[in-house]
């Protein structure tokens, strides 16, 4: 058996299948939901497993994603973190950046850094740029402040010293130092973390992940008790950010590497099935209990970068981490977003939410206030007679006094302001879709919208009108799309190291040796944490980030080490993308920033099957007729169809709603839809 889990801000998700023993051929995927149970999320794990009859003692392999970092983060809930720093420097987590989003804000108040200043220490010590120790450590002034640190409940050390990137051996010698005098706190070095330059970015990250560090780890080792306890004989995969999967130890090492573990394998997943299916440009959108989450496949390829932010919005900063990330773009709207009006009057969704408990209103579970979903419920989108999968049967008389106190402030009818309420939710995710489309030089006509998590489907339809976007995919299983993509995953190491070259015929020695170094690195890291259930032999894929000369920022491009001419076909490739993202070129000499080594392990996957073809007729799928709100299409009795009993071939046009136990797809009058071959859905947006 081989299994995942991705815990979400509503439910906990279950995907899993068996390998044939004698054949090798893999079963039928299977899939299980259950309440995620905050604080102690591994319980909604063991349920979903226990509410699907599998047995922890049957696995092979298991691979899990978790909201538990970025919750500690946003929550701040993370351990009492200590930082030591170069001399002189101690302000540099306070000053942070000037760029802030919210310019011409004079009552603008910076984030408070996650470490007070009477816990950010100095000690003597200097590295230049240069990568030269210009004075070693002085570790005279350590005991004293660990002392200092003991006495302010200090749970966790991070340490970020200038020029670290370069050359770490002053901030190795301190962590050493530090472990030997006091093996019970958490140390985390800057180098350990990134290698990449910025010295608030780095010491921000290192902070960030000390932060996190002691819950991360005591997660993942209740975790790993749990599934032992059960007869779990292997330890648990941990998806990472960068769309890859890390043992445990590598994981419970650098724990910022999951702070968006979950959204990561819902989109690695869209570009493997884009594949199969031949569509290799994909908007893509995830739309969970709590937030949504967008990126942008172009021909099959991830963008990942370190540019990545907590808690950043329009008149926030935020919080930098210089982790490997898939690019992606997440607002505070989803199936629990709660309705509200402000003190203007004007009507607001998300980004609070009512998440597991009490959840909707429709849930009976105490919810009070309305939510999205309960306004895709009361516009008749959502079958009530197999709501929650027909687990639940809707509280009306809940909807109806969540809904009164709005209604009657905006002297409306219920109907009326579920509309208002879709519509706004709709409004916010065509912002972020944007942001990953228009706005970064890709016109979305171009592009297929690829949907899924729980709401997915549910919006999908008019988010691509909204966009233009030809075509909307549905793919099979897409509740739980995100699990099913960690066991599409492959073990994965990102490697960034800053170092500045011209990128040059006569420094292609240079790079190839820099490249090299990085290659015995990350072999030696696969080796280390080698637990004998997968080969550690990695392959490599070399990126850089580029810039010209005399620019701030980079771009990111493929350097491939394997061409005829390395030098020519990366500069070519930096200056085809810079002209898309930013719309110029220009005949100036070009520079290499970051190189970015790619390690992967590749892992057993799970074969797409083919749905099966029994020679079902399309009527034979046919539920009956519900009557359907489709907002500015109006209106109509629309013809319900059993999702799990559409067949490869099969095509139709609305006004239609497929219904799955978890997924319901409404479609629109004019709208056609075709099954493909694996059963995913096909809805071609016509013109209106």
């Amino acid at each position: 058996m081989r299994a995942a889990s991705d815990v979400g801000g509503t439910f906990t998700d279950l995907v899993y299948y068996a390998i044939d023993p004698e054949t090798g051929v893999p079963g039928p995927v299977q899939v299980a939901k259950a309440d995620t149970t905050p604080p102690d999320f591994e319980s909604g794990v063991m349920n979903a497993m226990a509410k699907a009859g599998l047995a922890p003692v049957d696995l092979a392999f298991f691979a899990h994603g978790s909201t538990v970092v970025i919750n500690a983060l946003t929550e701040r809930k993370g351990a009492k973190t200590a930082l030591i720093t170069t001399r002189g420097f101690r302000d540099v987590l306070e000053i942070a950046r000037g760029n802030r989003p919210d310019l011409f804000n004079f009552n603008f108040v910076k984030p408070s850094p996650f470490v007070g200043r009477a816990l950010r220490a100095e000690l003597d010590e200097r590295t230049n740029y240069k990568g030269e120790t210009v004075r070693p450590v002085d570790l005279a002034g350590l005991p004293a402040l660990l002392d200092m640190f003991r006495r302010e409940g200090v749970e966790a050390i991070a340490i970020a010293f200038l020029h670290a990137y370069a050359n770490p051996a002053n901030e190795r010698a301190v962590a050493e130092a530090i472990r030997a005098a006091w093996p019970e706190v958490a140390v985390l070095a800057s180098h350990e973390i990134s290698r990449e330059w910025r010295e608030y970015e780095r010491t921000n990250t290192a902070v960030l992940s000390a932060y996190v560090f002691p819950v991360a780890n005591g997660y993942i080792n209740r975790l790993e008790r749990r599934l032992g306890e059960a007869g779990f004989a292997g330890a648990p995969y941990m998806m990472q950010s960068n769309g890859g999967i890390a043992t445990a130890a590598a994981a419970k090492a650098n724990p910022i590497t999951m702070v968006e573990s979950g959204p990561a394998s819902g989109i690695f997943a869209a570009a493997y099935l884009g594949r199969k299916i031949g569509e290799p440009n994909l908007i893509v959108l995830d739309i969970g209990g709590t937030t949504a989450k967008c990126t942008l496949i172009e021909n099959g390829h991830i963008k990942v970068s370190t540019d990545y932010y907590i808690e950043r919005d329009a008149r926030n900063p935020g919080y930098p981490v210089q982790t490997p990330v898939s690019e992606i773009v997440e607002i505070g709207n989803g199936g629990g977003s709660i309705a509200w009006i402000d003190a203007g009057g004007k009507l607001h969704v998300g980004p609070q939410s009512a998440g597991a408990r009490p959840g909707p209103a429709a849930y009976g579970r105490g919810g009070t206030r309305p939510t999205t979903t309960d306004a895709n419920l009361v516009l008749g989108r959502i079958d009530p007679a197999s709501f929650v999968g027909g687990e639940v049967e809707p509280d009306w008389a809940a909807v109806d006094a969540a809904f009164a106190p709005l209604c009657e402030r905006l002297g409306i009818g219920r109907e009326e302001l579920a509309r208002g309420v879709i519509r706004i939710a709709n409004a916010n995710m065509t912002t972020a879709l944007r942001l990953v489309s228009t706005n970064k030089g890709h016109d979305p006509r171009e592009f297929a919208l690829m949907a899924f998590g729980g709401g997915g489907a549910m919006h999908a339809v008019a988010l691509a009108e909204e966009l233009k976007v030809p075509k909307v995919i549905i793919p099979v299983n897409s509740s739980v799309f995100s699990a099913w993509g960690m066991l599409l995953t492959d073990l994965r190491r990102d490697y960034i190291r800053t170092h500045l070259i011209d990128v040059a015929p006569d420094r292609l020695g240079t790079i190839r040796a820099m490249f090299a170094e990085i290659e015995t690195l990350a072999i030696g890291d696969f080796a280390q944490d080698d637990d004998g259930t997968v080969p550690r032999a990695p392959l490599f894929e070399y990126r850089a980030d580029m810039r010209y000369q005399g620019q701030e920022h980079t771009v990111n491009v493929a350097f491939p080490l394997e061409a005829e001419d390395p030098v020519a076909a990366a500069s070519a490739a930096f200056h085809d993308a810079h002209e898309k993202r930013y719309t110029y070129r220009l005949d100036t000499p070009v520079q290499l920033v970051n190189f970015h080594l790619v390690a992967t392990v590749p892992v057993d996957k799970p074969e797409i099957a083919p749905r099966v073809v029994t020679g079902a007729v399309l009527a034979d799928a046919v539920r009956g007729t519900r009557t359907v709100d489709f907002d500015q299409h109006g209106t109509h009795e629309s013809t319900i169809y059993d999702g799990l009993r559409l067949e490869p071939g099969m095509e139709f046009v609305g006004p239609a709603v497929i219904q799955e136990p978890s997924v319901t797809l409404p479609v629109p009058p004019g709208r056609t839809v075709r099954i493909d071959d694996f059963g995913n859905y096909h809805v071609h947006v016509l013109s209106v």
